[in-house]
């Protein structure tokens, strides 16, 4: 079995240090205290700007985007170790979006809008779909676009335009834009963006012609990255239960000891296993520019692990499982809320059928 199929990670000396010091400093500014997340739950913006402002001050937005554009110059690798330490923590800061949002904006050469957004004196985020459950960019050039996570603390919107075969970018000022909320399950919002009327060609500021293979690229990366942020919550969550098994009395024993809820605690660390060796794969293969169709099979997995495991780690708990006030629960209603972001696991199947180059030769 290979290090990426046992679920170690394919990286070894100044790379995989390069890796754990990320994961270090994720988790020396995210803490571990879930009475952050709690706080912020009902309220919009829905997350600290203050504390995605240090997000950006520390390179996180940028973490992808080349050195020569501003940003940190890393890999998919790094990401995804970034975003699953956010998983772990349940934050609802919308990071995802913003380095989305960076790098388009750096393939549209838009160098000022992209130094605000990394430097945390604007949030920025992409709004590039019209119906649920979808990677195709909205038909429509000013109706409506939904499903944007933060949406209330943008300060600017991306919007994609398919003009004369091509995909042009725009950016659109908040004060250019009409935006409702919708709460989500983990106390979180999704927007609906509707441009203000405007003249000219398309709405707000043109600002790059061609920047369609830029979005697909982004977009893979944005699913990849939700895919890592789900596997953190999985083993967060896992975490938790396994402290309450081994703790937790019952009829004069450990439940961890009872060969039932071992063997759900078992099906549940493969599940984490299994999704932990399909992205960190799907990473490796973005960073040396392979077809993504792994990514496909990363957010696949990890959408449906997801749910199989935050519930399984509910039922574990018991009653108590089911409680607001236990915090293994605001990891499943964070999953419920990531699982069908930048596509869910149907569409993700279809999409891997599609790319996979091993299926086209069959």
């Amino acid at each position: 079995m290979s290090a990426t199929a046992a679920g170690v990670a394919p990286f070894t000396g100044d790379r995989a240090e390069s890796i754990e010091m990320i994961r270090d400093s994720a988790r020396g500014l995210l803490g571990s205290d879930m009475a952050r997340v709690r706080k912020l739950r009902f309220t919009e913006p829905g997350f600290d700007p203050a504390l995605l402002r240090q997000m950006a001050e520390a390179g996180w937005i940028g973490l992808a985007v080349s050195e020569d554009a501003g940003g940190t110059g890393l890999g998919q690798a790094e990401m995804v170790a970034l975003a699953e330490e956010l998983g772990r923590a349940s934050a609802p800061e919308p990071l995802i979006g913003c380095a989305l949002s960076a790098h388009l904006l750096a393939a549209a050469g838009e160098g000022e809008l992209l130094g605000q957004l990394l430097a945390g004196d604007a949030v920025v985020l992409t709004a590039w779909q019209d119906r649920a459950n979808t990677l195709s960019l909205a038909a429509s050039a000013d109706g409506a676009r939904g499903f944007v996570l933060g949406a209330a603390g943008a300060t600017h919107i991306l919007w994609p335009v398919q003009e004369g075969g091509r995909v042009a970018l725009h950016v659109l000022a908040r004060d250019q834009v009409e935006i409702t909320t919708e709460a989500t399950q983990d106390g979180g919002h999704l927007g609906t963006i509707r441009p203000l009327p405007w003249s000219g060609h398309g709405p707000g500021r043109h600002v790059a012609d061609d920047i369609g293979a830029a979005l697909t690229e982004g977009l893979d990366r944005a699913a990849l990255a939700t895919a890592a942020a789900l596997l953190g919550g999985m083993e967060a969550a896992f975490a938790m239960t396994l402290d309450y098994l081994r703790t937790r009395q019952q009829f004069g024993k450990i439940i961890g000891t009872f060969q039932s809820l071992q063997h759900k605690a078992a099906d549940a660390k493969m599940q984490i296993a299994l999704t932990r060796a399909a992205v960190e794969q799907a990473a490796a293969a973005l960073d040396e520019g392979a077809p993504s169709h792994l990514v496909s099979r990363a957010k696949a997995r990890a959408s449906e692990a997801a749910m199989l495991v935050q519930q399984a780690c509910v039922q574990l708990h018991g009653g108590i499982g089911y409680t607001d006030d236990y915090d293994v629960g605001l990891h499943m209603r964070r999953a419920m809320v990531l699982v069908p972001a930048f596509g869910g696991a149907a569409l993700h199947r279809r999409r891997f059928m599609e790319l996979s180059p091993e299926l086209e030769d069959a």
